[in-house]
C-alpha cells in the first residue's frame, strides 16, 4: 500500500457572525489559531495568510502585531456579508517559499499617480530579492495586484508593470508571470495600488511550465498585459507539484469578451478557460491524483455586482 502524506492545505475561515466586527474578528481568529494548531501536528506550516476586509481603513489596525510575516490585508468585501474572512495555505515544506505583502506608506504614496505607486512597489520587492542573489524572472512564481478604483487606475499599472517587466529581462519571448490584477484597497488613504508576490528562491526555470490555453484564450501580450494565464511548477500530478492560475475572465482565443450581460454564461465561460490550463498543466481526468476542476482547492470569485451573488 501507498501511503500519501498531504503537502498542501488551503482553509477558508469565516466568522460566526457578520454584525459586529470585533466579534468577526475574535471568531476568525479563534478558528485560525484552531487551524493552524491542527495543521502544525500534521507538519504543515503557513505559506500565506489573506485577511479580506469590507472596511480596511477601519479595520486593518485591530490586526496588527499578529507577529506572522506571511499575511495580507485588502479591501475586498466578502459578498456574503461577512466583515473579515481569511484565507490559509499550508505547506509541509513552507519554508522553500517566501511570501511578501508590500504596502506603502501614506508619504510614499501621497501625490504619486498608480504608475509610480507600481514602480515604487516592484522597486521594494527586487530590493529584498536582489540582495539575496535572486532575480524576478526566475524566481517570482505568483503575483496579486490590488488596485482601488480600478476603472481608472488600472492602466498606470500595466504600464508600470510592462516597463518594470522589460527592465528584468521579462517579454512575451521569454515568460511572464501568473498574476492576479484587481479592485482592492488598504488603510492607506493615498495609496492605489497594493502587491503580494510568491517566491521560490530554490525555484529553476526548468522547473516551470507556462500555460497557453490558445483554444480557449488569446495571449495576453496581444492587448498590452503582461502577465501569463497560468504556471505549473514541478509535476501537477505527484503531491509537491502545483499549478497557479492567474485571474481568469470570460473571453475567447481572439481576446474578445464573450457574454456580455449574462453573468451565468460568464461563469461556465471563465470555469472553462480555467479547465483548459489545467488539462494543458496536465491536471486532467484519470491523468493523475488531480483532476481537471476537482483538484482545485479553492476558488476567489470577483462580482462587478454583488446582486449576482447567489447566481454565481
Amino acid at each position: 500500500m501507498r501511503i500519501f502524506v498531504t503537502m498542501d492545505n488551503y482553509r477558508i475561515i469565516r466568522p460566526e457572525s457578520t454584525l459586529d466586527y470585533a466579534d468577526a474578528m475574535e471568531s476568525v481568529g479563534r478558528q485560525l489559531e484552531e487551524f493552524l494548531a491542527a495543521e502544525r501536528s500534521e507538519g504543515r506550516k503557513p505559506v500565506y495568510i489573506r485577511f479580506y476586509l469590507s472596511d480596511a481603513q477601519n479595520q486593518a489596525k485591530a490586526l496588527e502585531g499578529s507577529g506572522r510575516g506571511c499575511i495580507s490585508i485588502v479591501e475586498q468585501p466578502p459578498l456574503d456579508g461577512s466583515r473579515i474572512v481569511a484565507l490559509v495555505r499550508t505547506f509541509s515544506e513552507a519554508e522553500k517559499y517566501e511570501f511578501l505583502s508590500l504596502r506603502l506608506s501614506e508619504e510614499e504614496a501621497a501625490g504619486k499617480d498608480s504608475y509610480a505607486q507600481t514602480r515604487l512597489l516592484f522597486g521594494k520587492y527586487l530590493s529584498v530579492i536582489k540582495a539575496r542573489g535572486l532575480e524576478l524572472k526566475t524566481h517570482c512564481v505568483r503575483t496579486w495586484i490590488y488596485v482601488r478604483d480600478i476603472d481608472s487606475n488600472y492602466a498606470g499599472v500595466v504600464k508600470a508593470r510592462n516597463d518594470v517587466f522589460a527592465e528584468e529581462g521579462l517579454s512575451h519571448d521569454t515568460h511572464y508571470i501568473a498574476s492576479t490584477g484587481i479592485g482592492g484597497a488598504n488603510e492607506v488613504r493615498s495609496a492605489v495600488v497594493a502587491m503580494d508576490f510568491l517566491t521560490e528562491p530554490g525555484i529553476r526555470e526548468a522547473d516551470k511550465t507556462y500555460l497557453k490555453a490558445l483554444s480557449h484564450l488569446s495571449p495576453t501580450h496581444d492587448y498590452g498585459v503582461a502577465f501569463e494565464r497560468g504556471v505549473r511548477v514541478g509535476d501537477a500530478r505527484h503531491e509537491g507539484g502545483h499549478i497557479y492560475i492567474s485571474g481568469t475572465a470570460s473571453i475567447d482565443s481572439k481576446g474578445h469578451i464573450l457574454h456580455e450581460g449574462d453573468v451565468l454564461s460568464q461563469a461556465r465561460r471563465l470555469l472553462e478557460n480555467i479547465e483548459a490550463l489545467l488539462a494543458e498543466g496536465g491536471a486532467i481526468p484519470g491523468g493523475g491524483w488531480k483532476t481537471g476542476l476537482n483538484g482545485v482547492p479553492y476558488f476567489v470569485v470577483y462580482l462587478r455586482d454583488i446582486s449576482d451573488y447567489a447566481k454565481v
